[in-house]
């Protein structure tokens, strides 16, 4: 091999960044003993290099007026790039908003206008020139749309903070399913205690609307060359407020039966499938269960559970929907569990769905988000006086759990197919080779990291 083939460039980059001479994050070796977490996997036409996800998380970082409101900044090449650097085999663009006013906060990223493609291309090429795919969350956020940064709320001494017009909000123009103050996110409104707006119900024409957008983004995202997307219909955002008959007090086709209430949501799927190649994978992220069913709120009007996520994964299927990303809550600040902070939480909600759809022999992917509690690793680090071992002890149960949920054991099939990981690429942003070394997995890094790889052998 001649020297000039080494230091080849990435073809279609604005810009020099050498090819990598082989994927970050893959084995050195693929043989039978390699973990299924570290195996590739084709979703139709693209292949994902290990099975590790990152999720989409908010960085509020997005300009919330001028010509560039809601567009990518450097911001997002950086943090979004660097996990592709280190090995993540799916890199998802946070939520990002299918119209203006379903902007989560006033800093969110949008993908209504063409002018918003230019910045998520920029994310795109790099996480490519990396050998990642990259993916993006389209969403609408509905009743809980229009907030602050959540870092103001923090200084305010708040979990949530409104925005007003003065500072980009749009209080004015709050959707949802119903409307009314009794349909305020947190269920009362208050100029000095309520942390959103009360909402005013979509009309028959702009769920219309909706729908057309969400195809709409869909096709941006495409032309802006991203592999994967994900429609959002979780955490009490728009297509959850439909789903749930907490949130979904309609009368008319999409409000009362269960029937009804998911008919926003398969419009939507069907709208972005009709208009994206049949080799674009399409992921929907669910609210698997709102955790209300034995509040008194849950008992007296229902509420969406397991069973109903149950029903609704197996028609995906035949919708053309590819991998059901399965996590909790967020409808309504009475929930009995915080499944955020709840250890396995979400690993085992997907295994029961898993099973469920496997068992009537339908092609499902289930993914699954949340490995070890923020909670629990910052007691164990903060109590023992040892700090290196105790976080040497954390990785060591992360890289085990996440094995195991991937991978048949005992006869059993796996929990998930992917797993997907946010907060913890926040704090190491080389979580996969940290995992591929706990594992006794020799994984390759990017050609600039080389010399500083772990080794299974060290």
């Amino acid at each position: 091999m001649s020297l000039s083939n080494l230091n080849t460039p990435v073809p279609g980059i604005p810009y020099f960044t050498p090819q990598h001479l082989h994927s970050p994050g893959t084995p050195k070796e693929l043989s039978s003993k390699t973990p299924t977490l570290f195996r590739p996997l084709q979703i139709r036409g693209v292949t994902l290099r290990n099975r590790i996800v990152v999720s989409p998380m908010c960085q509020y970082s997005a300009a919330s007026s001028g010509p560039e409101i809601g567009s990518l900044t450097d911001w997002h090449v950086v943090t979004l790039g660097h996990y592709a650097i280190k090995g993540a085999a799916l890199v998802f663009v946070e939520a990002t908003s299918v119209q203006p006013n379903g902007r989560i906060s006033i800093n969110c990223p949008g993908l209504w206008d063409d002018a918003q493609t230019k910045g998520l291309r920029r994310v795109a090429d790099f996480v490519r020139s990396q050998g990642a795919l990259t993916g993006i969350q389209l969403a609408h956020a509905g009743r809980k749309s229009s907030t602050a940064a959540p870092w103001v709320s923090t200084v305010l001494g708040r979990k949530s903070k409104r925005a007003d017009r003065d500072i980009g909000g749009w209080p004015n123009d709050v959707k949802g399913p119903c409307g009314g103050d009794s349909q305020t996110w947190d269920g009362f409104f208050d100029s000095e205690q309520s942390r959103f707006w009360p909402p005013k119900a979509l009309t028959l024409q702009e769920i219309k609307e909706v729908v057309r957008d969400f195809a709409k983004a869909a096709e941006r995202s495409m032309r802006a060359g991203v592999d994967v997307i994900e429609i959002h219909a979780a955490h009490g955002y728009l297509l959850h407020q439909f789903l749930s008959p907490i949130s979904n007090r309609r009368t008319d086709e999409y409000g009362g039966s269960f029937e009804n209430r998911t008919r926003l949501l398969f419009e939507v799927i069907e709208a972005v499938r009709d208009v994206i190649p049949s080799s674009m994978p399409l992921f929907l992220r669910m609210s698997a269960t709102e955790f209300l069913e034995d509040t008194d709120l849950g008992k007296e009007l229902g509420s969406w559970d397991v069973e109903s996520t149950i029903e609704v994964a197996r028609q995906l299927p035949a919708l053309g929907v590819d991998l059901l990303d399965v996590s909790s809550g967020g409808n309504n600040p009475g929930q009995r569990i915080d499944g955020v902070n709840t250890k396995n939480c979400h690993v085992n909600i997907a295994g029961r769905i898993r099973n469920a759809v496997n068992s009537d022999g339908l092609n499902l992917l289930i993914g699954a988000v949340g490995l070890i509690t923020e909670a629990e690793q910052a007691r164990d680090i903060v109590e023992s006086p040892d700090t290196s071992v105790q976080l040497n002890r954390a990785i060591d149960e992360e890289a085990r759990t996440a094995k195991e949920m991937t991978s048949a054991k005992d006869g059993k099939v796996p929990m998930a197919d992917v797993i997907l990981v946010g907060r913890q690429f926040l704090r190491e942003s080389d979580w996969v080779f940290k995992v591929a070394w706990k594992l006794g997995l020799d994984v390759w890094w990017p050609n600039q990291f080389m010399r500083a790889s772990y080794s299974a052998t060290m």
